[in-house]
């Protein structure tokens, strides 16, 4: 299931669109690899006389881990959209039940991220991003490319507040509006 371009306003445009970081399917990919495997060893070894009996049993044992173990977790990293917008940050999780957090730029106060060393090998992160909102902060783990994330939202951040800040030139302006 794709990002809704239908949830953004008139003007606002995505500037990042990302879902958690490919780690996150190692396990299910491996587990996908053991089941096959599995079927593949009890075809061939399991005796004539448990043949297939052995094989319905091993085949529906796999078919059932590849779905809660496999299938699921991809599913669930598929739905998972983290997006940045010129106006906002857009969080979406869930397959069957959405939840949804929106949280305008202009809230955000702090922007960081962290990563340890496995994470840097594989090029993703915890991204935290604290905001003015009642709801505090929120964590964004497995974040691919986190230092870059980080840096674009800043930035995302810091024009926002550039947009809606009045200053000395928006001041002389009036000031010759005014008197021309």
């Amino acid at each position: 299931m794709g990002f809704p371009e239908s949830v953004l306003t008139s003007d606002e445009q995505v500037v990042a669109h990302l879902h958690p970081h490919w780690k996150a399917l190692i396990r299910p990919i491996f587990v996908a690899l053991v089941a096959i495997a599995a079927v593949v060893v009890a075809a061939v070894f399991l005796p004539a006389t448990w043949s297939m009996v052995g094989l319905y049993i091993v085949g529906a044992l796999a078919l059932l881990a590849v779905i809660t173990l496999a299938f699921w977790p991809w599913l669930v990293w598929r739905t998972t959209h983290y997006v940045l917008t010129n106006e906002r940050v857009i969080l979406r999780t869930g397959v069957f039940s959405r939840s949804g957090r929106d949280i305008p730029l202009g809230r955000v106060n702090d922007v960081s991220f962290s990563h340890g060393i496995v994470d840097r090998m594989l090029g993703c992160g915890t991204l935290t991003i604290e905001s003015a909102g009642e709801r505090g902060q929120v964590v964004l783990t497995d974040i691919p490319r986190v230092e870059k994330t980080q840096s674009t939202l800043y930035e995302l951040v810091e024009a926002d507040r550039a947009k809606h800040t009045f200053d000395d030139e928006d001041r002389d302006a009036i000031v010759k509006k005014i008197e021309g």
